[in-house]
């Protein structure tokens, strides 16, 4: 062995250890730090041993990241040096195939279990590194190859490549024989799912789970102890096997609530749901409720051995859900689910859970549906009176052609059922709607949503129900308009744009949504405003409604200081919001100015596109608060790595479509003393507005080009905007998004965004350092 590297802090692998051995790294590091010894430190897992002792392990533990290339498929996707995953999940088991096939189902790539292969790989699946590496493996070996042709090929350690073989031995024992207890359990201690064995023996899903009811075949629960059991632990956190012996046994006597987590932490569902799942499982203890935790992800503080009073490492699929609920109820009636801080993974299992007679708290499976339906969704809308952009769920592209020319281009195009805008697009033309209709098709469960898009600004809203009355924490106002995903817009609170006809009317449709929805708890409305729609009325239209917990309820729930998902949880319990010293309506607003700021993670995923859209691409957010907007703004920039100052020389290259508006910003970059480059019609524009600019061409036109001014650092920042849709953006704006990206520069794709960049750039340096309370409280510096 060589040593690499070595890093005196705690580390991502740091979370991975903790996670896996139960082992509590972080807390004993911060207990040394103040003068500890190891053996003076108590391991809090067992109670009886000191930190001193090696942890010691009976079981395996797999980690597979979490590569976002579901979302970015134009990304390269080998894997070296550079860093591409957004998150990681966690299994464990008591052999190496049982917990790898629990990571993979933990993944939560659709259907995509063990059993997947490209259809491009023919007889010769490749074998360089991927994402798609361990599929590739797998096939190889189903094609006869060996597992030690196959180390000598690619490298890959032989003892893995022949525990992938016992799968696949697996696999054709399952084609070739009739199911028998025997080889039923077999399979289910290899880790295989009920839905892979139904697809490999030819039945249903239920159909084997009936047969491991038949035949007793139910997993049993092993405690992480730290110790190989040689110790008993205290605190219960637990992993499921095909063993014997049971060590998870249900508390009967208390009352008891499964908070369902979010998984992995990917594009569209982040660290926010997390947030969610953790203050959930804290207001339960403090209602004297047991909660339950179920979660795969080792990077979170839901899975913090002590976060809840149970906790469950499992993926979040209906098998290992049921499984779970089944093994709490002892027999008799299981504890109720939480499914609406999960994000989309835990809002899915509500239709599982309610066809299997399973108890859900909250907001119902049929209250979800209502809104996801595009149907039911409009019919109730249209009972109330409250508008929606003109659109239809159509399942058939001739529908959707239909659809389109009906309400008139452009559309939006999204599928049903998913988070994070995945497949979503905004369409043009019969051409653009043929090209994505399929991949919206496919992405979603249901039919594909096409909505007229109407140019706004976008509005969203975060609502409590407790089904008499609705609390409205704060409204949100986008500053980029409809049409770039909610998660990539920097949202401003409170609204700073908003007539009071408009404020009133958002407060009206989401009250009586929520209570006409049946909502209890949490739900999130995103509105659109666009008064030329609607010349006789406010102009606020509803774009979709979420009967959860959404990515701004941290947001929100910090710079109101309204505990959100508390309440929410004590609704579920019985409470209403009156009960707990709060009324319905518009929660006062606080005399202070928050920015929401997506980050992005872009410079690592080579080939993918940087342009905001309806899909979101962003991995993180920054907030920034002050007393004034520009402040909060300019603080909100400076976190997410987009500041601009003064004097910095920008590249502009502007869509035809976009020139006129971009005329005041021009205008803003020449007052704030920043040299402008642009390309040939932008700098035409520029120049007819008496402003010097300097002219560079297009890529394959001679030097200097726009990539060469991007390169060699003549430019700190780029505004690019595209014409159309995707269709056209792979040509030089992809070149100038990439390389500004890769070199580090701010680069604004919305003329929004960078409108508030540059005018908070231009404000004066007032700002202020307070803590986040004393803004809430209206204490100036």
């Amino acid at each position: 062995y060589h040593v690499i590297e070595v890093n005196p802090r705690v580390s991502r692998s740091s979370a991975l250890a903790s996670k896996a051995t139960g082992y509590p790294i972080a807390r004993v590091a911060a207990k040394i730090a103040i003068g500890k010894s190891l053996h003076e430190i108590q391991n809090s897992v067992t109670e009886r041993t000191t930190a001193a002792f090696e942890p010691a392990l009976d079981y395996t533990v797999v980690k597979i990241p979490r590569w976002p290339f579901d979302k970015f498929a134009a990304g390269d996707r080998h894997l070296g040096t550079q860093m591409k995953a957004t998150g990681e999940v966690m299994a464990i088991d008591r052999t190496f195939e049982g917990a790898l096939q629990k990571a993979i189902r933990s993944l939560e790539f659709g259907q995509r279990s063990i059993l997947w292969e490209s259809p491009d790989w023919g007889d010769h699946p490749p074998l360089d590194a991927t994402d798609e590496r361990i599929w590739a493996l797998i096939a190889s070996l189903r094609r006869g190859r060996t597992p030690m042709e196959i180390a000598h090929d690619c490298g890959v350690d032989p003892w893995f490549l022949e525990r992938f073989a016992r799968i696949v031995a697996m696999e054709r024992r399952l084609l070739a024989e009739d199911l028998t207890p025997t080889l039923l359990r077999a399979a289910k201690r290899l880790g295989f799912a009920d839905r892979d064995i139904a697809t490999l023996a030819d039945r249903l899903p239920e159909q084997v789970r009936a047969l491991r009811d038949e035949w007793g075949i139910r997993p049993a629960y092993k405690m992480v102890d730290t110790c190989a059991a040689e110790f008993d632990a205290v605190t219960p956190y637990f992993y499921s096997t095909y063993e014997e012996e049971n060590e998870a046994l249900p508390n009967l006597d208390r009352e008891r609530m499964l908070v369902v987590g979010s998984g992995p932490i990917r594009i569209g569902q982040g660290i926010e749901f997390d947030y969610c799942s953790v203050r959930a499982a804290r207001a339960l203890q403090d209602a004297g409720v047991m909660s339950i935790l179920a979660n795969s992800n080792p990077e979170t503080a839901s899975t913090d051995f002590d976060t809840s009073d149970r906790l469950y490492f499992e993926p979040l699929d209906e098998e290992s859900v049921r499984d779970l609920l089944e093994n709490e109820a002892g027999g008799g009636e299981a504890p109720p689910s939480i499914v609406q801080f999960g994000g989309q993974t835990a809002v899915n299992m509500a239709g599982p859970l309610h066809a299997a007679a399973l108890p859900i708290a909250g907001s119902s499976a049929d209250t979800i549906d209502l809104a996801e339906d595009r149907g039911r969704f409009e019919a109730i809308l249209s009972s109330l009176d409250i508008p929606q952009p003109p659109g239809a769920g159509v399942r058939t592209l001739e529908d959707a052609f239909t659809t389109a020319a009906a309400i008139r281009y452009p559309v939006l195009v999204r599928p049903s059922y998913v988070l994070g805008g995945r497949a979503m697009e905004v369409v043009h033309d019969e051409s653009e709607l043929r090209r994505y209709f399929g991949a919206a098709l496919a992405e979603g469960t249901g039919a594909v949503l096409i909505d007229k898009y109407l140019d706004g600004p976008e509005v969203e809203v975060d609502a409590i129900c407790d089904g008499n009355a609705v609390l409205i924490p704060g409204i949100m106002e986008h500053i980029e308009r409809a049409g770039v995903h909610s998660g990539d817009s920097m949202a401003v609170y409170p609204p700073q744009r908003l007539t009071a006809e408009q404020r009133d009317a958002i407060i009206d449709y989401t009250t009586r949504m929520a209570l006409a929805l049946g909502v209890r708890g949490l739900m999130n409305v995103q509105f659109v405003i666009a008064p030329s729609a609607q010349p006789d009325g406010p102009g606020v239209f509803v774009i979709e409604v979420n009967p959860r917990s959404s990515r701004t309820v941290p947001f929100l729930s910090k710079v109101t200081g309204v505990p959100m998902v508390q309440l929410a949880v004590n609704i579920m319990l019985g409470k209403s919001l009156k009960d707990q010293g709060y009324e319905g309506g518009l929660w006062p607003e606080r005399d202070l100015v928050a920015v929401k700021a997506p980050v992005f993670s872009m410079a690592k995923l080579i080939g993918v596109d940087t342009f905001l859209g309806p899909e979101m691409k962003s991995t993180g957010e920054v907030m920034g608060i002050d007393h004034t907007f520009d402040a909060a703004v300019r603080k909100a920039m400076i976190a997410s790595d987009l500041e601009v100052r003064p004097g910095t020389p920008v590249l502009l290259s502007l869509a035809r479509q976009t020139k006129d508006e971009a005329t005041p910003l021009v205008h803003l970059l020449h007052a704030a003393g920043c040299p402008l480059y642009a390309t040939e019609g932008t700098a035409a524009m520029i120049r007819g507005l008496g402003i010097p600019v300097t002219e560079v061409t297009k890529i394959l036109e001679g030097h200097p080009n726009v990539v060469d001014v991007i390169r060699d650092g003549s430019v700190g920042a780029v505004i690019n905007t595209i014409e159309g849709g995707r269709a056209e953006v792979r040509r030089d704006g992809f070149h100038i998004r990439r390389n500004a990206t890769e070199m580090r520069i701010p680069c604004f794709t919305s003329l929004d965004t960078a409108r508030a960049a540059i005018e908070a750039l231009a404000a004066p340096d007032d700002y202020s350092v307070q803590p986040l309370i004393e803004y809430r409280d209206g204490v100036t510096s």
